[in-house]
């Protein structure tokens, strides 16, 4: 079984900054992760592997330094890593990042299972997937937390509101993940040294039969007007000191009644 895992690097969150022209992530200098939705993909992947054997293959879009996440993915385990680098990929909403990853997954064909993350943290469309899907006329199953094969045909457990729905899908197949059934695996140091040793290809729109109009900034029929961090509310807080507890509780509740807070 031939599985390809979509992955991308991220920022961290709590380093998160904002190009005010372009509206776009700035990227460069920023401490980076690999999306921690598609770490719980590529554990799912890995398992299935362990399983039933086959190859793992983790393909990424972003700049150069995106191999990083690609190297810490094959340390983990997977066999193989594709970059899709390319000034002509920049500023890609989901549809046309959906549509570059398809084209590089029918240039890895023949591919049995696509397996991304939920959703990017730095994005939170979750729409990736779903999309790569639609390109490659595949069926799609979302959310999901357990992944068996059976037979010819993929089990799938997915979040379904308050309970869990079981779906039978045949191959070939798109799953988005939310939460792999083990925790993702630590890099072995034998997998981090052949991590160090490859050399990841990188693919750019000449390597792809793209559309040209149908990537990048130009191919991206949604554009973003505005983005910005939200301001940290300030609290205000009143300390009620020197009273008794008694004396603190019928004042609080004093101020809470004046503030019609309470009755």
């Amino acid at each position: 079984m031939n599985i390809v895992v979509c992955v991308k690097q991220v920022p961290d969150t709590a380093e998160v900054r904002i190009d005010p022209v372009t509206n776009t992530l700035v990227r460069q200098g920023v401490p980076s992760i690999m999306n921690p939705f598609d770490k719980q993909a590529l554990e799912a992947a890995l398992a299935l592997k362990d399983a039933n054997g086959g190859k793992v293959t983790v393909l990424s879009m972003g700049p150069q330094q995106a191999a990083e996440v690609l190297r810490e993915a094959v340390a983990m385990g997977a066999d193989e890593a594709v970059l899709l680098s390319d000034r002509a990929f920049a500023g890609a909403d989901t549809l046309a990042t959906s549509y570059t990853l398809s084209k590089a997954i029918e240039k890895l064909a023949p591919v049995d299972l696509v397996l991304c993350g939920k959703q990017a943290i730095d994005g939170d469309t979750a729409q990736v997937g779903p999309e790569i899907a639609a390109h490659l006329g595949w069926g799609q199953v979302t959310y999901a937390l357990s992944i068996k094969k059976e037979n010819d045909a993929i089990r799938i457990e997915r979040e379904h509101e308050d309970c869990l729905q079981v779906i039978t899908g045949a191959l070939p197949l798109v799953i988005t993940v939310t939460r792999a059934e083990q925790e993702p695996r630590f890099a072995s140091i034998r997998g981090k040294m052949k991590a160090n040793r490859m050399a990841i290809p990188t693919w750019t729109a000449d390597d792809l039969a793209v559309d040209g109009a149908k990537i990048g900034l130009i191919g991206s029929p949604t554009q973003v007007s505005r983005i910005f961090s939200p301001a940290h509310p300030q609290a205000k807080g009143e300390v009620l000191a020197d009273l008794s507890a008694a004396e603190a509780a019928k004042a609080l509740v004093a101020k809470l009644t004046a503030a019609k807070i309470v009755g």
